[in-house]
């Protein structure tokens, strides 16, 4: 008879193969625009999050501004 720790952790790793089963069987049935539109909103609240760091800490952004500005100007096209 397996100790009940081994067999708690058995079940969770039977439940996570099942559970990554079923999201590639949902990633397979994912149309492309369902990709793209998921993508869209990431990005979107990607931007909204920095444009809010932005905001509440503005000698970061400056600091930061510069910096890439610095890159941008030593980048060799």
């Amino acid at each position: 008879m397996q100790d009940p720790e081994r067999r708690n952790r058995t079940d969770s790793r039977d439940s996570r193969d099942s559970r990554d089963s079923r999201e590639d069987n949902r990633a397979g049935l994912e149309s492309d625009a369902q990709r793209r539109r998921r993508r869209a909103q990431f990005l979107r609240e990607l931007t909204e999050a920095r444009e809010l760091r932005d905001r509440v800490q503005p000698r970061r952004a400056k600091t930061a501004r510069l910096r890439h500005a610095m890159r941008m100007r030593t980048f060799r096209w």
